[in-house]
């Protein structure tokens, strides 16, 4: 019997039913207890602290008042949710507030280094069958892709204006001290032009230079390009985007060099001098790859260059999960997929790219979600304002903490690559 989360959250079971309500089915039920030994077994192998209810503590560093924790408020529903969904019931319980932490980054961190050895080899052969595909309807084909987008980017540009900086640039800055604490706005400015300049730079982007810009973003960096006298061409699939890139580039007096399009990027003709692209692969697809290369090939003249800013993930790991439907999926970016370096690489050759220099920026992003993180949850009121519940800012703060987390550990990376075409 399914019954409904009983936590100090307010849920809306109808905008966010699987957070209101517990799973009561049988595989539910009778994985439960799995979960829970699974569970324990995990965090005694790691350097964290888990405060169970009624006052137990467990983990690899129970003892150590530095090491991250994680307050587990009520453990039955938490168990139960994993046991239905694995890591879609582990960010589920934190939506409803089963669970927190106060430093989120650091305890995704911890899980995620030692991800490998978490859930015993048996299990894994096992993963396919038990855990849910990728629906049909996210597939990134053409027909699917621009609805894919519009779920996230086009949530609200009021909305991410309450976390990013004043350059509304929604990708991985590029700090000189990555390791240093939370950047202050001048700080990420700063780092995010460092960011774009270097892909100008690497593209070799100036005066008369026709450049193709795939996946707008707010405009930045087509801006940017066009007041070094470049004529850009940008796509993008979100219209909020859309609308205020078109609004950017005028009121910056560049609007007769940048033509900011609607359309998919299969749908691209012409030739230019550099093809650049930021944090767009990841929609992209892993099926899509040989498709998306083939553009970069065609629309670049010979001896032009791409540049391409793309999250990666390892080789193996992509591999062990590129059909698995996950909690980012469900709730973030639905349709995504994340490559590796080593398929982008092979992809990029067989479409008759060379590859360039590679530029790895995991540390910087990890800083860049601290400084959104940070921003986001000081903006409680402002989101409220808009129509953001609490269900709403839990999800995004648990987003960007987990992919924090992520960079963190190293089990994500960014990365600038540079093609040429012959």
């Amino acid at each position: 019997m399914t019954t409904l989360a009983n936590t100090s959250v307010t849920i809306d079971p109808i905008r966010w039913p699987d957070v209101a309500y517990i799973p009561g089915s049988v595989k539910a039920v009778a994985a439960q207890r799995v979960a829970q030994s699974l569970f324990f077994r995990a965090v005694q192998r790691l350097p964290i602290r888990v405060h169970l209810p009624a006052g137990r503590v467990i983990g690899g560093a129970a003892h150590d008042p530095h090491a991250p924790e994680m307050t587990v408020h009520q453990l039955r529903p938490f168990v139960r949710r994993i046991g239905d969904s694995g890591l879609i019931g582990f960010g589920e319980s934190y939506l409803a507030g089963e669970w927190d932490s106060s430093r989120l980054a650091d305890l995704i961190a911890a899980f995620a280094q030692g991800v490998d050895d978490l859930v015993p080899a048996p299990l894994k052969r096992l993963r396919s069958a038990y855990l849910r595909r990728q629906p049909t309807a996210t597939r990134p084909s053409t027909e699917n892709s621009r609805s894919n987008v519009e779920k996230h980017y086009d949530l609200s540009n009021d909305m991410f204006a309450t976390f990013l900086d004043e350059s509304m640039t929604y990708s991985s800055a590029l700090f000189d001290s990555p390791d240093e604490g939370p950047a202050d706005p001048a700080e990420l400015v700063a780092a995010q032009h460092a960011k774009i300049d270097r892909m100008l730079d690497e593209g070799r982007v100036g005066p008369d230079t026709r450049v193709l810009e795939i996946g707008t973003g707010w405009g930045e960096l087509a801006l940017r390009a066009a007041q070094r006298g470049a004529r850009v061409h940008s796509i993008t699939l979100s219209r909020e985007q859309l609308a205020w890139a078109r609004a950017k580039a005028q009121a910056a007096g560049v609007g007769d060099r940048v033509d900011i399009e609607l359309a998919d990027y299969r749908t691209v003709r012409g030739t230019y001098d550099a093809v650049l692209s930021v944090e767009m692969i990841e929609a992209v697809g892993l099926e899509f790859l040989p498709t998306y290369f083939s553009t970069l090939r065609s629309a670049l003249r010979p001896g032009g260059r791409a540049v391409v800013q793309a999250i990666t993930m390892p080789h193996h790991r992509m591999l062990e999960t590129r059909n698995t439907y996950t909690w980012i999926h469900k709730y973030i970016f639905p349709g995504g997929a994340l490559p590796s370096l080593e398929i982008l690489e092979s992809t990029a050759v067989a479409s008759g790219l060379r590859t360039g220099s590679t530029l790895s920026m995991g540390q910087s992003y990890a800083r860049t979600l601290d400084a959104w993180a940070e921003r986001f949850a000081a903006a409680t009121d402002r989101l409220e304002s808009l129509g953001f519940d609490e269900v709403f800012r839990r999800m995004w703060v648990f987003y960007l903490r987990y992919s924090e987390g992520g960079f963190r550990s190293g089990y994500l990376d960014v990365h600038q690559l540079t093609y040429d075409a012959p």
